[in-house]
């Protein structure tokens, strides 16, 4: 009885070591490279994996994303400017099998390899190059890492360089050279801010000018039609009046008695002045023809004689030259009518 128990007991510690040796739990973000007696066996996926004690052996795989920090380094670039430069790898493993059979220590050569190809790529680059092109190292890398680490059982995500350092006296060399670009640029803008300021002050000016200018012709134009209209207005008048007066004087049908009376009426207003020198029209003769023969009816109505009735003949048109020749023959005839009455 006590030969049964402790076989039982034996049989079930064999169980548990069995059990506890040969049941494996892979996780998610795992996979498992199984071996038997030392040649690889198969892959397990992630959960739960049973392998043979003893016989087979299991090492576990990360599929996640991880990082190799690649230590600062000294580079030279191809203009013989020394520069530090360090960078990060981030890489994720697509195969465990080539993971775990073709490279040893996978962080070490990733680091290795990383740093060989910084020095390659940014060797090729000038200084300034290599300040502004950080996308261009980053995408190079990441392409020469992907290829070489390919046979690893890995894939190059992406390759950031951290800082590229150059000397302090190139450094301080730059800080000067930015100041003075940035000196200079402003220098310009202020430049050309003042050159805009007195391209608009200038064009203000002009405009302003050119609006006084207008306003000034508007102004003038509206006074000229002002007295343009007053001399119109006033022509108009004057024109109405001497009409109605010539009108008026036409159908009166004046005699020349009357308009020689009128004509010293006029003569004495023009004596009134204080002129020495006065100036008769050139028709002042057939008028003192007229004046003469008003003389000799006044005579004759004083001497108690009838007054002669002569026949008028039509008068001419006034300014012509019958009416000039006419009113000087009619002079001539009564002066010479004059002795024959008073004898």
């Amino acid at each position: 009885m006590s030969a049964t128990v402790f076989l039982l007991m034996v049989i079930g510690f064999v169980v548990v070591i069995f059990a506890a040796t040969g049941v494996r739990v892979v996780r998610p973000w795992q996979k498992g490279v199984v071996e038997r007696l030392g040649r690889y066996l198969r892959t397990a996926e992630s959960g739960i994996t049973l392998i043979i004690p003893f016989l087979d052996s299991m090492n576990k795989v990360d599929m996640r994303e991880q990082v190799v920090d690649v230590p600062p380094q000294e580079v030279i670039t191809n203009d013989n400017v020394g520069v530090t430069v360090d960078a990060v790898v981030y890489y994720e493993a697509t195969d465990p099998v080539k993971l775990m059979y073709n490279v040893a220590d996978f962080y070490t050569a990733a680091t290795k390899l990383a740093q060989t190809n910084l020095r390659n790529v940014i060797g090729e680059m000038s200084l300034d190059d290599t300040l502004t092109s950080r996308e261009k190292i980053n995408a190079e890398l990441r392409r020469i890492l992907d290829e070489a680490t390919d046979k690893w059982g890995t894939r190059v995500v992406r390759v950031e360089l951290q800082r590229i350092d150059p000397p302090r006296d190139v450094t301080e060399a730059m800080h000067r050279q930015m100041k003075a670009e940035r000196e200079r640029r402003a220098m310009i803008l202020e430049a050309e801010g003042d050159k805009q300021s007195k391209i608009e002050r200038a064009t203000g000016d002009k405009q302003s000018a050119i609006l006084q200018a207008e306003g000034q012709a508007q102004a003038i134009r509206e006074v000229a039609d002002a007295h343009k209209y007053e001399k119109t207005t006033v022509a108009d008048g004057e024109a109405e009046a001497i009409s109605k007066v010539y009108s008026a004087i036409h159908q009166g049908d004046p005699t020349n008695d009357l308009i020689a009376i009128k004509y010293l009426e006029a003569l004495a207003a023009i004596a009134d002045g204080q002129a020495t020198k006065i100036f008769l029209p050139i028709e002042a003769t057939g008028v003192m023809g007229s004046i003469g023969g008003i003389a000799d009816l006044f005579g004759a109505n004083g001497a108690g004689g009838p007054a002669v009735e002569e026949e008028k003949a039509p008068m001419p048109a006034a300014g012509t030259r019958e009416a000039k020749y006419g009113r000087y023959q009619g002079v001539v005839e009564r002066s010479e009518e004059r002795p024959r009455r008073r004898g």
